[in-house]
């Protein structure tokens, strides 16, 4: 036992810094990006340095392997809001797998992260204050806006991150807007990402296998704008299925 974690503190140190070294990469590559085209002003080819990044940061924990299914369901040319379960500090890389352009509508504290939070407020993500009835308000105006341009938007609608991987009750903002601005819900779900990382631990997982499954999108127009908990319970029902099914084949 004492052999066992010792090998995984030194794994996790070098995942660490590895991870570090290529977030530093990646404020470079968006630095450079944004100098050099200074008209892209959604941040488009900021935000697809992310692409490499993401798979860099997976690949960078040998015992990490991710299975990507569902993206036949993006249709490129629509806008969506993008909603997702959230288990780990690793589902930040792993959406990046599915290759869209968004908006993360993110905590305020991510942003003053050096490094990190200075590529997110370069890319202009989303900032929320928990618990400021101002900001929030302010959130829901800026993801309105990007939608109204044709930015997709991601959040996850249970607020933080699940700390034994079962999924939580989902709030009502995300679906409100999507009502709102009538646009399409993707549901995303995310399995085994807690696995990798859990929450408050800086210990690495071995041995992980997680998913990211891209569910088909719903189709907003046959919802009044007062449906948004029908909205709402059909995305968490279509992810807690998926999440199953996830978890049945696993233990096959």
């Amino acid at each position: 036992m004492i052999i066992y974690m010792v090998k995984r503190v030194l794994i996790s140190a070098m995942i660490w810094m590895a991870g570090v070294l290529l977030t530093v990469a990646l404020y470079l590559a968006i630095l450079a990006t944004v100098a050099l085209f200074p008209f892209d002003r959604e941040r488009r080819r900021a935000h697809a340095q992310c692409y490499w990044w993401g798979g860099a940061m997976i690949a960078a924990n040998p015992f990490w392997k991710v299975e990507v299914s569902g993206l036949e369901n993006i249709d490129h040319n629509k806008t969506y809001v993008i909603v997702a379960n959230h288990q780990s500090l690793a589902d930040i890389f792993v959406l990046y797998k599915i290759r869209m352009q968004f908006k993360w509508v993110a905590k305020e504290s991510l942003f003053g992260i050096p490094f990190l939070g200075w590529c997110m407020a370069l890319c202009k993500h989303i900032r929320i204050s928990r618990g400021e009835l101002g900001s929030i308000k302010q959130v829901y105006r800026q993801a309105a806006g990007w939608l109204r341009g044709g930015m997709s938007v991601i959040f996850f609608p249970e607020g933080t991150r699940s700390e034994d991987g079962r999924l939580k009750d989902f709030m009502n903002g995300a679906f409100k807007l999507a009502l709102k601005e009538r646009v399409p819900i993707l549901p995303v779900a995310l399995h085994g990402t807690a696995s990798v990382i859990s929450k408050g631990s800086r210990l690495f997982g071995t041995k992980v296998r997680s998913s990211i499954d891209v569910l088909p999108a719903i189709d907003v127009s046959g919802y009044a704008a007062a449906d948004f908990v029908k909205l709402r319970d059909t995305a968490r029902s279509m992810l807690a299925a998926a999440l199953r099914k996830r978890e049945h084949s696993r233990s096959l």
